[in-house]
């Protein structure tokens, strides 16, 4: 029997994953419309590849986090060290989540390069999906 909370939780990283490789291939508009801060759109315009090389990886993090998630889940062979691996992805999606409802707010350059539309509707996206990923946790110890 799978756990259908990893399993929706993996389909979100998967999404998520499957996003920021449609904003390379999609280009400056897609950086843009995403929020990425315009150096990344301009240096995409500019065909340079640090912005591509940069949410190529996140693509391929989240990847690895619905992996994870679907090994737990039972859906995938189990992957070494699997459940801590999967209370530390748990751990990123909300820590992430809950720190960028206050970056924003923060004056940095390296929060300042995002919008603050960026922070907060992505912020809410990992929340919800770190709660996913919780369910799926306390789903396993029932």
């Amino acid at each position: 029997m799978s756990n259908n909370f990893l399993l929706m939780a993996g389909v979100f990283s998967f999404i998520a994953s499957a996003a920021h490789i449609g904003i390379i291939i999609g280009g400056a508009s897609w950086y843009r419309f995403f929020g990425a801060g315009e150096k990344m759109a301009v240096m995409a315009e500019e065909g340079k590849a640090y912005p591509h090389i940069i949410t190529f990886f996140i693509a391929l993090v989240l990847t690895g986090f619905g992996l994870v998630a679907w090994s737990v889940a039972g859906i995938l062979p189990s992957i070494p060290y699997s459940n801590m691996l999967l209370t530390l992805i748990t751990a990123i999606y909300l820590l992430r989540g809950i720190l960028g409802f206050v970056a924003p707010f923060i004056d940095h350059p390296a929060t300042n390069e995002n919008s603050t539309k960026f922070w907060l509707w992505s912020s809410g996206i990992c929340t919800s999906i770190g709660i996913v990923h919780i369910l799926g946790l306390i789903e396993l110890t029932n």
